[in-house]
Parts: C-alpha cells; structure tokens; sequence
C-alpha cells in the first residue's frame, strides 16, 4: 500500500481528474508506427504523483510497455496526486459510473468490494494467462502466486513476483536515538517500550503516528505487537473477525492506547502525511512503513535513517495487496494488453529484487542495507489487516474511535465493542 503510508495528497478536484482518464477509455488510435493501416490501442490507467517528491509512481513499467509494444498498445496514463483512501473511495465511484481504466490498482486493500466485483464480474479472471505462460509463472514466488490465488484456484490480481518489496518494519533516525543513548534497535517489545521512555525522558518525541486513513501507522506497531502471542498470531490470520471482543482484540487497543503516549500533538485527526513530515523533520523518532518509503526518504536524511523490523522479527506483509486487477468491461484488445501490462510489472519487479540483491551492499543508502538483511533473516511476516478487517471498521470506526481512545475517554473494553458495532454494520450493508 499504498497504500497506507504510500504518500498521495490530493490537489484538485477528483471528478474532473479521474474522469479525464477514461474519456477515451479502449478507443484505439492510429498507430505512429508500426505496420501500416494497424491500430495502437489505448489502454487507460489511472496511477499517482508522490506528493512530496514527484516521483510518478510505476512510472519505469509504463515507460517500458509502451516502449516494447510500441504500435500494438499504449499505456494511456492520467497521473494524479491524491491520498490512498481517496483512490480507494473513487474505485467505488468509477464503478458506479462504470468509468473505472482498464488496469485498477489497490483493489485488495478493499476486500468487500474485491469480492463484490468479482462477484458482479467487473474484472478478469486471469489464472489461465498465468498457467498457459511458463515464463510469466515462473517469475512469481509461490507465496506471492498463492496470496493471489482464491480457494477454488481463480486468479484476479496480476502479482508482483516477489514478497521482497512488500514488507513493513520500522524506520528510525539513528541521530535521536544516540542522543537518548540508545546504540541499536529494541529486539523485543519490552525493551521497545524501554527505548520510547528514554527517548522521551531525552525530549525526543518517540514515534510519529496518525488517527486518520486506516490509522496505517499505529496499526502497524499494535498488530505486530499482537502476533507476538500464538492467540494474537491466529487472530491475524482471520478473515472478517467475528468479534474483537476477546483477548487479541483487546490486547491490540491496549496497545495502541499506549502508543499514543508517545507521539507528536497532532496525531489525533490527521493522515500519515502528518506523521511523515513529522519524522522528516527530526520532531518523532521513529514511523513505521513499507520499503516503498525508501524512495521517500530524502536525501539530506539518507545517512541518518536506519530500518528495522518490528521487535522479536517481524514484518507486516500481504502480497495480494500489490496485486492489480484488468476491468472486465472493456474490448479483448484492451484486456489483452492490460494483461500484457501486469505481466511485464511482475517480470521488471523480478529484475529489480534480483539487481537489488546482488549489488555490492556498500552502494546502498543504510536503510536498503538494512532491510535487505531483514527480509534474509527469515521474519515472521504478519498478515496487513487491511486486508482482513471490514472497510467500515477501517475507514469510518478507526478514525472516530480511536482518538476517543488515545485521549482516554474510552476503554479498551469500549473501543473492541465499538469495533464489534462496525461488523454488525457492515454485515447489514451487504
């Protein structure tokens, strides 16, 4: 995600922005080059601008399709700036409009409506363009093709081919923490607890966290913190909990009641931008994140930012969510290359983890260093609970209860029965 910590913020108006994109949704066009009187065919997507770099986000996979299918198709691409749970809330809008692009991504942080448009049809069934080409399955890690994969053995999400992209951990300014006289890392949740009153009793700020958007952040830490128990561990695993009225749901408020003690004053009713710019400013200490942060990080603060993972090694991973899906209602032209697209984002993220991995570890900036030595060190890779928790839980319950709980003016006991609300509302819904 990203989702979630991918930083997007919006600029403008986002009906007139993502009705741009599919004006000319599927329509082909005369070719440039090519063999004459051959239609290049459009294929419309919709991806993001990172707010505070600029980078355009997969911008390498659409420079590299349209170079190698020159002719045949062409990525038709309407580049936006806007938060996560934005895009998210426009794939629901785009679909009742049917204006959705051709190639949707963020699909599989929306479980219900992942589910509902399989369910209604509105995207591809791609297991036999997987299966009939040897090349393409080959380049996928069978964890990764296995989180794709549904029960009965169908495929919607085209995969990236390696979970090595796609894990959360730590960030942390290895400036602060000497100052508070801590020389590494905590490698159990005590002695987490420990470094956040040193740095604090220091005047450091320990942690930069958010309430807004999932509550990405504090997520992060309090369900990391609940699978250090064989309970915890299983409840993570569980899909649409029937209740967090029980002792991992409990366990996972207390925590993140706790963490809030720790964090900047303007957590409360903000989104993880707040929380980035706190940490890049040198006011938190540490933000939890995925290593598409890398990326983020900039470069005046490359020699102080290290990463680690969540204490007693663990990393917050669900590959599925990397996965991006073709919209059903378009031309076999258009699918067509649509698929050809997810193929060719698996085999360049192939590439990448495989240049990655064999650079001289030297020439990395000490945060890959560091996550590279993680992700080798075989973690425990904690389920995203974005991806098994009820869209209301997360978008609506979260941001209104949790401050109430930061703030004390609920229990634990409060906040998991408020969550219990969220799932009879959401069942209702259905």
């Amino acid at each position: 995600m990203r989702k979630n910590g991918r930083k997007r913020k919006s600029i403008q108006a986002v009906s007139v922005l993502l009705g741009t994109a599919v004006l000319s949704a599927g329509c082909a066009r005369q070719a440039e080059k090519g063999d004459e009187g051959k239609e290049e065919v459009s294929i419309p997507i919709i991806l993001t601008v990172d707010s505070s770099t600029g980078i355009k986000n997969e911008e390498d996979v659409v420079e590299a399709f349209n170079e190698k299918y020159d002719g045949k198709w062409q990525a038709d691409v309407e580049w936006i700036m806007e938060t996560e749970e934005e895009y998210r809330q426009n794939l629901k809008r785009q679909n009742v409009t049917d204006t959705l692009p051709a190639v949707i991504t963020d699909l599989r942080m929306l479980p219900a409506f992942y589910y509902m448009m399989i369910q209604d049809g509105r995207i591809e069934e791609i297991s036999s363009y997987i299966e009939e080409d040897e090349e393409w399955q080959a380049m996928i890690e069978p964890a990764v093709l296995e989180s794709c994969t549904e029960e009965d053995g169908s495929i919607y999400l085209g995969p990236l081919s390696t979970a090595a992209f796609s894990c959360s951990g730590v960030f942390w300014n290895e400036e602060l923490f000497a100052q508070a006289g801590v020389q590494s890392f905590p490698e159990t949740w005590e002695e987490f607890w420990d470094c956040c009153e040193k740095l604090q009793a220091s005047g450091i700020t320990p942690l930069a966290l958010h309430t807004e958007g999932t509550a990405w952040a504090p997520m992060l830490f309090a369900t990391a913190e609940a699978a250090s128990t064989e309970e915890g561990a299983a409840f993570m695993q569980q899909f649409y909990p029937e209740s967090y009225q029980n002792e991992s749901g409990v366990r996972i408020a207390g925590t993140l009641e706790k963490l809030f003690a720790y964090t900047t004053q303007d957590a409360l009713y903000s989104d993880f931008d707040v929380a980035y710019e706190n940490f890049f400013s040198g006011k938190a200490a540490m933000i939890p994140n995925g290593y598409w942060m890398m990326d983020q990080i900039p470069e005046e603060w490359q020699d102080k930012v290290r990463f680690s993972s969540f204490p007693e090694n663990k990393l917050i991973s669900s590959p599925e969510t990397f996965g991006w899906a073709v919209v059903s209602s378009y031309s076999e032209e258009v699918k067509e290359g649509a698929v050809a697209f997810l193929k060719l984002r698996t085999q360049l993220n192939q590439e990448k983890k495989e240049e990655l991995f064999s650079k001289d570890p030297e020439s990395f900036i000490p945060a890959e260093r560091d996550y590279i030595a993680v992700y080798q060190n075989e973690p425990q890779l904690v389920p995203n609970y974005q991806v098994k928790w009820n869209s209301i839980l997360q978008e609506e319950t979260l941001g209104e209860v949790l401050p109430q709980l930061a703030q004390g003016k609920i229990s634990a006991e409060e906040f998991t029965r408020r969550e219990d609300e969220s799932i009879q509302e959401f069942l209702e819904e259905q």
